[in-house]
C-alpha cells in the first residue's frame, strides 16, 4: 500500500511540475532565453555596448582609407556617445533578417532608413522620423526616359527583398492595370543598380538618396521617375525597449537642427566625395586595401603571428597611416614610437615607413614575450600587449599585481583592466606594490577597446 501511495504521489508531483513548466514556457518563453536579450536601455548601459544592425553600402557603413565611414555609422557613433556605451555593428543586408535579429536579441536597434507599415509596426517600435525619402525607378538612358508607367509594358522590375518596393509597385500595378512583373531578389539596391548600369537587368527601384549617390559614378543612369513621393523613414527598436526608444527619440530631436542635416549633406549632396569614396581601391566598397602600406603591414603581422588587419588597426589608431606624424610628446612614425624606443629597437629614420613599422613590430614582440608566461591565452594576452604599448608595461604590471593582491583573475583582461583604471586613485597608486605610480589607466583601457573595435570593422569589411 505504501509503495502504491508513494508511486501515486510521485506521479502527481511530476504531472503538476511538468504542467507548470510547460505552461510557463508556452506563455512566457524560456526564462534563460529571454534574459539573454530582453534588455532595455539600463541593461544595455550595464552591458557596456549597444548592438546595431547596419547595411554595408556607400551610404550606410564602409571603410575608406582605413577610416570607418557612412551616414548611419556616424549617426550611431554619436548616439552611442550620448548613451555612454560602446558601439557594436552587425552587418545585415536582408531587411527581414534584421527584424529577426532584433526579436532574437542579436541587435538592439535597426539603423536603416525604414518606412513604417502595419506589418513592421506589429514586429517592433519605430522612432520619430530621421527624415523623408522618395522611391525612384532606376534605368539606363538607353532604355528611354520614362514619362508614363505604360512605357514599361511587360518589362521586369527587380527589387530588394524585404523592402517596401514590392508593395509599392504591386499597388500601382493593380490600381493602374499595368502589365510589368515584379521580381524580389536578396540583392541590395546598389547591387541591382550595378546590374542596371551593366545592362544585365533593365529596371530596379531604390531610395532616391541611394540612387543619387550611385548616379555620380554611373553617368548613364536615369533616376528621374518617382515611384512614390517623400515618406517618413525611421530606425527601429524592440517593442519591449521603451526607455531606449525614448532616449533615441530625444537624441534625434536634439540632432535634427544641425547634426543630421550636415551629415546628410556630407553623404548625399556632395557627389564628388561620394564618387571617390565609392570607387577608390582603398574603399571596402570597391577594393580590398586599407592603406598604401598594406604589404609591409602584412610582413610585420607575419612576424607577430597576428592577423594583418589587427596590425593595420593599431597603425590607424596611432598615426592614421601618416609616416611623418609626430605627437605632442615626440612620438614618430607609423606606430608612433618615442625617441628612446626608436633607438632601442633600431629605427634610425622614423619617417621611413618600413623601418618605422618593423621597429614597432620588434617592440610588440618584446611586449608579447614579457606577458607570455603570466597570460598564456593568446587572445587575452593581446589586450595586455596593446595596453602596454599605449601606457607602458610598467603600469599594466602594476595593475596585474593589484589584481593578484585582491584575489582576482590575473589572466583575464577584464579583471586587470579594472585595476588599471584604478591607478588614478591614490588608495591604489600609493600601494607599496605599485612601482610606476599614478596613471590615467582608463585611457589605456579605452585605447584597447578602440583598437579592437577598428579591428572588428576591418575583419567584417576587408578580406584577410
Amino acid at each position: 500500500m505504501k509503495k502504491v501511495l508513494s508511486l501515486f504521489t510521485t506521479l502527481v508531483i511530476l504531472f503538476l511540475f511538468g504542467v507548470q513548466c510547460t505552461f510557463i514556457e508556452k506563455n512566457f518563453g524560456s526564462i534563460s532565453k529571454e534574459e539573454t536579450y530582453i534588455l532595455d536601455l539600463p541593461g544595455i548601459q550595464n552591458r557596456g555596448f549597444i548592438r546595431a544592425a547596419v547595411d554595408n553600402n556607400s551610404t550606410g557603413y564602409y571603410i575608406y582609407r582605413g577610416r570607418r565611414m557612412g551616414y548611419e555609422y556616424e549617426l550611431l557613433r554619436d548616439l552611442a556617445k550620448r548613451l555612454n556605451v560602446q558601439l557594436h555593428l552587425v552587418m545585415v543586408s536582408d531587411i527581414d533578417r534584421a527584424f529577426d535579429f532584433l526579436q532574437d536579441g542579436k541587435v538592439d536597434l535597426i539603423a536603416m532608413n525604414l518606412e513604417q507599415n502595419r506589418e513592421r509596426s506589429n514586429k517592433a517600435s519605430f522612432s520619430i522620423p530621421l527624415g523623408k525619402m522618395s522611391t525612384v525607378l532606376v534605368g539606363n538612358e538607353s532604355s528611354g526616359k520614362i514619362t508614363s508607367w505604360d512605357q514599361l509594358a511587360s518589362d521586369t522590375i527587380y527589387v530588394r527583398e524585404g523592402a517596401v518596393y514590392k508593395d509599392q509597385l504591386c499597388h500601382l500595378k493593380d490600381s493602374l492595370q499595368l502589365n510589368y512583373t515584379v521580381v524580389p531578389t536578396p540583392n541590395h539596391e546598389e547591387t541591382l543598380i550595378d546590374q542596371v548600369a551593366e545592362g544585365s537587368i533593365k529596371w530596379t527601384i531604390a531610395d532616391q538618396n541611394i540612387a543619387r549617390v550611385n548616379a555620380t559614378y554611373y553617368g548613364t543612369l536615369d533616376i528621374s521617375w518617382k515611384v512614390q513621393e517623400e515618406g517618413d523613414v525611421s530606425w527601429v527598436v524592440r517593442g519591449n525597449s521603451p526607455k531606449l526608444l525614448g532616449s533615441l527619440n530625444t537624441w534625434l530631436t536634439d540632432k535634427q537642427k544641425r547634426f543630421i542635416p550636415d551629415l546628410y549633406a556630407k553623404y548625399f549632396l556632395n557627389s564628388k566625395n561620394s564618387y571617390f569614396r565609392s570607387t577608390s581601391p582603398f574603399s571596402s566598397l570597391a577594393g580590398n586595401q586599407i592603406s598604401v602600406y598594406d604589404e609591409i603591414i602584412k610582413t610585420g603581422a607575419e612576424q607577430l603571428g597576428w592577423d594583418w588587419r589587427l596590425l593595420a588597426s593599431l597603425v590607424y589608431k596611432e598615426s592614421r597611416f601618416d609616416t611623418v606624424a609626430t605627437s605632442y610628446a615626440g612620438a614618430k612614425g607609423l606606430l608612433q614610437l618615442m625617441p628612446v624606443t626608436l633607438e632601442r629597437f633600431g629605427v634610425d629614420n622614423p619617417n621611413d615607413p618600413s623601418e618605422s613599422l618593423m621597429g614597432g613590430v620588434r617592440y610588440l614582440r618584446y611586449l608579447d614575450k614579457f606577458w607570455m608566461e603570466r597570460v598564456p591565452d593568446t587572445s587575452e594576452r593581446l589586450k595586455f600587449v596593446l595596453a602596454s604599448y599605449n601606457i607602458g608595461h610598467g603600469h599594466v604590471e602594476d595593475a596585474w599585481r593589484l589584481t593578484l593582491k585582491y584575489g582576482e583573475n590575473t589572466q583575464a583582461w577584464t579583471s586587470v583592466s579594472k585595476f588599471l583604471e584604478l591607478k588614478s586613485d591614490p588608495d591604489y597608486y600609493r600601494d607599496p606594490i605599485v612601482k610606476s605610480g599614478f596613471a590615467k589607466g582608463h585611457l589605456a583601457v579605452n585605447y584597447v577597446k578602440d583598437v579592437m573595435s577598428v579591428f572588428e570593422s576591418y575583419k567584417a569589411l576587408v578580406e584577410p
